[in-house]
């Protein structure tokens, strides 16, 4: 073939071509990459339980195979791309959580929120997320850092951890906001997991749950009081396998004091019909109060006290005796580096009814009826 300058003109042609497609490829793939974040943590422990036996740990989430040794309690890693302010937009979120603390948070696989969300452009903006997401009611989180104690309450604990389904969020004003959702299942089971109930029917197409949180906040017309918030939440749907429906009721807030930087919180779960290895444990709720105190920008100290009775408890525990138990938990938090959190925390359970469910050697036969924990917690964020 004759090579001549037309050759080397429309040859020179085309590689300009090629080159700005590249890079008109290129840039819209690094304006994707830079609109998504990657988020996430790890979270580690050391606890020491005085006495002889931990057969039977106080049956609060996460407590179980942590006694007297060092942890890796989870690691948790996020990718987002968050809704943009236009009058549609869309995003996603996905979130993967690993180690000892995921499996009563994710179900089954590593999966722990994976959804596409969306804004509808009606009035303020309706937001969506479909697929999988973070339970909506609750005082605590299922990343430790975002609470005031280390340890979980007895409320959390009775609480489901995740959704899979379709959640609606509107906000009406920067003092109220509604969410609501339809859901495969109101208990935390596999990412895609369904219950049926067959006591009741046999058709799983009708076996869905309902979701819901209302979220208020004071106005800085309020004083001292501006800022602080209340929620109240209402879940309705399947429980245990066999057995009736279940209704959870949640009422909670964190509420500013005039003491400056001194807050108070409180918290209460009620759960008509709890689950226990698909079976009817009966109804259980627990109270939760808290108060913190940021003493300085790194020195923060917060107490949580609370109370839970239920037969949940006492078949966890494998004692009927034991259904109400009591707990006092003390935290100090020092930021001392760089997206650290260091906490040290001290934690006693006491079974309120009379027995020994706690420690031992034996599964099912305690021997304290209190239990005391010591705990250093480090989390890195980043």
């Amino acid at each position: 073939m004759k090579i001549n300058k037309w050759t080397l003109g429309l040859a020179a042609v085309g590689l300009v071509g090629l080159a700005t497609e590249a890079r008109a490829q290129t840039n819209g793939l690094l304006t994707t990459v830079s609109a998504t974040t990657l988020s996430g943590y790890v979270d580690t422990s050391a606890v020491w339980n005085p006495g002889t036996g931990n057969a039977n740990p106080a049956p609060y989430a996460f407590n179980a195979g942590k006694q007297d040794g060092f942890n890796v309690d989870s690691i948790d890693l996020r990718l987002q791309k968050a809704l943009e302010e236009g009058q549609w937009s869309a995003g996603y979120v996905a979130e993967l959580m690993f180690g000892p603390d995921s499996t009563g948070v994710t179900g089954d696989v590593a999966i722990r929120q994976a959804y596409v969300e969306f804004r509808v452009p009606i009035g303020n903006g309706l937001d969506f997320q479909f697929g999988r997401w973070d339970n909506l009611i609750g005082y605590e989180s299922s990343d430790s850092y975002k609470n005031p104690n280390w340890t979980r309450s007895y409320g959390y604990s009775l609480e489901p951890t995740e959704h899979t389904g379709l959640l609606a969020t509107y906000k009406f004003s920067d003092l109220i906001t509604a969410q609501a959702g339809v859901v495969d299942t109101l208990t935390t089971v596999g990412i895609n997991g369904r219950t049926t109930n067959p006591a009741l029917e046999t058709d799983p197409e009708g076996e869905k749950a309902l979701v819901s949180l209302l979220s208020l906040t004071a106005p800085d017309s309020w004083g001292f009081l501006k800022g602080s918030t209340a929620y109240v939440g209402f879940d309705w749907g399947n429980g245990p396998a066999i057995g009736p429906r279940r209704d959870h009721f949640y009422l909670g807030g964190t509420i500013n004091t005039p003491v400056k930087d001194l807050t108070v919180g409180a918290a209460y779960d009620y759960v008509t019909h709890e689950d226990l290895g698909g079976f009817n444990a009966g109804h259980a709720y627990a109270a939760d109060l808290y108060l913190s105190y940021k003493v300085t920008d790194k020195l923060t100290v917060n107490g949580r006290a609370e109370y839970s009775e239920g037969a949940y408890w006492g078949l966890l525990e494998g004692d009927p005796a034991f259904k109400e138990v009591f707990a006092l938990t003390g935290t100090v938090q020092y930021d001392l580096w760089a997206n650290v959190i260091s906490r040290l925390e001290i934690r006693w359970d006491h079974a309120c009814d009379g027995g020994s469910p706690f420690g031992g050697t034996t599964v099912g036969v305690g021997s304290k009826k209190n239990e005391v924990l010591l705990a250093a917690n480090l989390i890195y964020k980043f």
